[in-house]
């Protein structure tokens, strides 16, 4: 068992009957989920549908065959097995209605109604709530025919940012750098090669310059309590470079969100969205993500809206949470989130995404993972795609594992998640080498003076 007990905190004391809580999803940040939410005091069990070979390893923990968007199966698992709490990780079910289906049956869930979850379901739809209640986002048009929106890019210029309308599995946005490029990727999606029908539907944005962040917090009854900032590496290369994935690493907190940045988020971007939301007959109550790019000034822009935690931030960011998630989700359900203020280990995580040969194209499954019972202090080894092959663990998908360390920044952190990835392998393993790397400069920068 990997050695992250100083990060932990106390588990808090049982209050009424022992819980069973079910997580919705199979990846790294369910894990996460599961593994944090195991720590409480009062939960008994956590069940994880469908889990993946990291959950199965984890104390109190019990993976169940059912899949992430199988709504029908997930009600009947939760009326089965007496469920009191079910946390949807991913945003396909949310988006589907799971969290209307568990309600209608007098199921707890946290996560967004169908109409709430539209803030990732739709970035047509988010544009436009942005616009009319006036949160900062980038300029932007959205486009059904090729050849008008082949005119908006030549009118554009480059660079210039091309998104599917729907889901796309966190890869259907395109920064083209030039002007085929971003054609091509018109092309493509308009076509429904790319992402076909979340991509028939498309919004083309100005280019936005500054520092991302990602700003998550769980909101209910008409509130918002923000987690600790952090901050993502979408591009495959280093660098920040290649094609866009799902994440390759994130670190928490993300310096970019110093006190004044963070006060202006909440003021200008969370706070009017929850209350636009309200406002529009469509209550939020679950976790709300905010893409965000930070300009030189500090100011915040828009570049996403998310209705789920992000993964791989999900792993560093409850690697760094003391205060009991059960506690925070039922205030969040209970409407009783006035006045709740997070504990966090004052310590920097960052988590290294290891990946298989491939990825984000198509990728090679059920190769042997060796060295995940090694033993490194301070550091957490999430699950993603593995699976169980006997008494072996195996990969299952293009992002494997993310390996997160604790350190007294986010240097230290990187040290102790690179020594973790170097005890782990498998054929065709890769990784980022420049996690964190913005952070680090400006740690080594203020070092220097």
């Amino acid at each position: 068992m990997d050695d992250v007990a100083p990060a932990l905190g106390s588990r808090t004391s049982p209050a009424g009957d022992p819980l069973t809580v079910l997580v919705v999803g199979g990846g790294g940040r369910e894990h996460a989920l599961a593994w944090k939410l195991a720590q409480s005091g009062r939960v008994a069990r956590v069940l994880v549908a469908p889990g993946n070979a990291g959950t199965a390893r984890e104390p109190g923990v019990e993976n169940v065959a059912v899949g992430a968007e199988n709504i029908e199966g997930l009600a009947a698992l939760a009326h089965g097995r007496s469920v009191d709490l079910t946390v949807v990780g991913p945003e396909v079910p949310l988006v589907a209605g799971i969290a209307d289906r568990f309600e209608a049956e007098g199921l707890r869930i946290f996560g967004p109604s169908a109409a709430a979850a539209r803030v990732e379901g739709s970035k047509a739809f988010t544009k436009a709530f942005l616009a009319s209640h006036g949160i900062p986002t980038a300029r932007y048009a959205e486009f059904t025919v090729a050849d008008k929106a082949a005119a908006r890019v030549r009118q554009q210029g480059t660079p210039v940012v091309i998104k599917a309308d729907g889901l796309a599995a966190g890869k259907g946005v395109v920064v083209a750098q030039s002007e085929p490029e971003a054609l091509a990727a018109v092309d493509e999606m308009l076509s429904g090669r790319a992402f076909g029908d979340a991509g028939r539907r498309i919004v083309i944005e100005e280019f936005l310059v500054g520092e991302e962040a990602s700003f998550i917090c769980v909101v209910g009854g008409g509130r918002a309590v923000p987690l600790a900032s952090s901050q993502d590496h979408k591009a495959a290369g280093e660098g920040d470079t290649g094609p866009n994935t799902g994440g390759m690493g994130a670190y928490s907190p993300a310096p970019v969100v110093d006190a004044a940045v963070h006060e202006r988020i909440m003021r200008e971007i969370i706070r009017p969205a929850v209350e636009g939301l309200a406002a529009a007959g469509i209550p939020y109550t679950g976790f709300l993500y905010a893409g965000l790019m930070i300009d030189a000034g500090g100011a915040p822009r828009v570049i996403e809206l998310n209705c789920r935690l992000g993964d791989p931030e999900a792993q560093p960011i409850l690697l760094r949470l003391r205060s009991d998630l059960i506690g925070l989700i039922e205030a969040a359900l209970d409407g009783s989130l006035a006045g709740v203020r997070p504990e966090w280990d004052d310590r920097a995580a960052l988590g290294v995404v290891m990946a298989a040969a491939g990825y984000p194209g198509s990728c090679d499954k059920g190769h042997p993972v060796t060295g995940l019972d090694d033993d490194v202090p301070h550091t957490k080894v999430f699950h993603a795609g593995t699976s169980a092959d006997g008494n072996r663990v195996v990969t299952s998908g293009g992002r494997v594992l993310c390996v997160c360390g604790l350190g007294d920044d986010v240097g230290a952190a990187q040290c102790r998640a690179f020594e973790r990835v170097g005890t782990i392998g498998w054929n065709g393993a890769w990784h980022r080498r420049d996690i964190g790397h913005r952070a680090i400069a400006r740690e080594r920068g203020r070092r220097r003076h």
